[in-house]
């Protein structure tokens, strides 16, 4: 049974920092391209990033480029979501998915991944 999990939302005041973190077990994590997308109370789903399990390229969504960085540990099936000089527009329940390829950017907003988390709550406080 495959399983998504992520952690290390919370509360942060803006300027300020997090980590987030997606454990993915049950899967061959290699084969598996990962994506970090966001979904704010009444917004539509937003691309953060994605990491290319063909080359190890990772892309950034527009309003992220600069701030956030993603990393990937294969040897700990986890990869990571360093989140810098957070704003209040930031906040939103930030989700981890798997799935054989990083979806095009124009379906993000209801690409149906292969495999995904419960989401963690990051609030950024102004």
């Amino acid at each position: 049974e495959v399983h998504v999990v992520e952690s290390g939302g919370g509360l942060v005041q803006a300027g300020g920092s997090l980590r987030l973190s997606c454990v993915a077990s049950g899967l061959t994590f290699d084969d598996y391209a990962f994506t970090w997308f966001r979904q704010a109370p009444g917004k539509e789903r937003e691309g953060v990033s994605c990491i290319s399990s063909a080359d190890g390229t990772i892309r950034y969504g527009d309003s992220v480029k600069g701030r956030f960085t993603m990393t990937s540990d294969n040897a700990k099936n986890t990869v990571f979501l360093q989140m810098n000089s957070l704003k209040p527009e930031d906040t939103a329940v930030y989700y981890c998915a798997a799935d054989s390829i990083c979806p095009p950017k124009s379906v993000i907003s209801i690409y149906n991944y292969d495999y995904r988390g419960q989401g963690t709550q990051v609030t950024v406080s102004s």
